[in-house]
């Protein structure tokens, strides 16, 4: 069959790394979805590629970016797609709706966008028989999240959440020895990015959504893929605050937020662990890495640590005046000795090439969902527990108090 087409909703910082008119500050200078997309249709794995924002106006800045710190770098990577809106529009938050009707059925859609808007994207692009990528959260609400589900089924497309850190290789190789430990015990988590980071979220930074949707998503889907026989039965969340205000973000924004949560053994809930995961992003400036990330996982047996912000490199720079640790095995930008791109064995990269190489399978009919999830691939299936977890962490704070998690037939509920 011919090579998938997609479509990359969002023009931001994770799709082209353009960010208030320039390449962004962080780590995700030249983004992570064009990179990877230009490259996989270099493969020959994508086919037609096409993006869409809300803005057409910034389409041909960002063009221009692509070209410059793409293409340029990269060997004359072909950095071409089609846009919506218009060059000419400065506002259209429905876009999406015309470039997914421009889609055929098994095509592709990826969602980087804020987390509200992923639910109504991704259920117009599911019923339009089109396989969708959503970053993580999936969603804010578990009702949404199951809602999803049941129309990916109805409709027999692949709904994939960007959970990138389950193909970190210490990560997933923590994954496989921690079967060997015994029962699960405890987990701690933390997760942090810098404050200037609010800089590019604060449009939507407490307003729309918060810290722990955006950072401990990581670690909470972690915890779940590495415990599949626990399920998760009451959160407790607690944030900080003061920071995020003094730097313009509204009131009541969180600076950093943990979440308690009580994990139960399937068919056994006298064997109890406990999880704690704690997300900031008012984290100092210069701490040498864009986001300190690390967890430790202790079982009945034995236990993992695994600290994942200096991974021994280092670099000192007079004009940065510091040592930055840098983690080119998320993203490596260097080119090969041909020029081209040659971050393929990044787990950013991976995360990406998985999902369109389901696509093409399912596609294919040489895969079912099912058989996908049983993967352990973070399938919309695979992530319900994450967004249960999340959801409950937001309304302990809203309403101080702990929300309970109920799972019965496949069916979850908070209470």
């Amino acid at each position: 069959m011919a090579p998938v087409n997609v479509l990359m909703v969002g023009t931001g910082e994770y799709t082209t790394g353009f960010v208030g008119g320039k390449s962004s500050s962080s780590d995700k200078k030249v983004g992570v979805v064009g990179l990877t997309l230009f490259d996989l249709r270099r493969r020959g794995k994508v086919g037609k590629l096409s993006m869409v924002g809300t803005s057409g106006v910034k389409f041909p800045a960002i063009r221009e970016h692509l070209q410059k710190n793409i293409s340029l770098v990269y060997n004359n990577l072909d950095v071409t797609f089609d846009s919506f809106p218009p060059d000419s529009t400065s506002r259209d938050p429905d876009a999406y709706l015309a470039a997914i009707d421009a889609l055929s059925p098994g095509d592709a859609i990826t969602i980087f966008t804020p987390d509200t808007t992923h639910y109504p994207i991704a259920l117009y692009a599911i019923r339009k028989g089109i396989h969708v990528l959503i970053t993580k959260p999936a969603t804010k609400l578990l009702s949404h999240h199951q809602h999803l589900l049941a129309e990916s089924r109805k409709h027999g497309v692949f709904v994939f959440v960007e959970h990138h850190k389950r193909f970190d290789p210490a990560y997933s190789d923590a994954k496989a020895k921690a079967k060997t430990l015994g029962d699960f015990n405890y987990f701690y988590a933390y997760m942090s990015q810098p404050k200037f980071q609010l800089e590019t979220f604060k449009a939507w930074a407490g307003k729309e959504s918060d810290i722990s949707y955006y950072l401990n998503s990581h670690h909470v889907d972690i915890c779940e893929s590495m415990v599949p026989n626990y399920h998760p039965t009451q959160v407790t969340a607690n944030g900080s605050m003061g920071t995020a205000e003094s730097l313009g973000c509204v009131k009541g924004t969180e600076d950093t937020i943990s979440l308690l949560v009580k994990w139960e053994k399937v068919g056994d809930p006298s064997k109890v662990a406990t999880g704690v995961f704690t997300a900031s992003w008012t984290a100092p400036q210069k701490a040498g890495v864009h986001s300190n990330q690390y967890f430790h996982y202790m079982a009945a047996n034995g236990e993992i640590r695994i600290d994942q912000a200096k991974r021994g490199y280092g670099v000192a720079d007079d004009a940065a005046g510091q040592i930055v640790w840098y983690n080119p095995f998320y993203m490596k930008y260097a080119p090969d000795e041909e020029g081209n791109f040659n971050g393929q064995t990044g787990y950013g990269y991976i995360s990406f090439e998985k999902f369109i190489d389901s696509v093409a399978a399912l596609n294919e009919k040489r895969v079912t969902l099912e058989q996908l999830d049983v993967r352990g691939l973070p399938t919309i299936q695979n992530t319900i527990g994450t967004t249960a977890i999340l959801e409950a962490g937001r309304r302990s704070l809203d309403e101080s108090r702990s929300v309970g998690i109920l799972e019965k037939d496949g069916v979850w509920e908070l209470q």
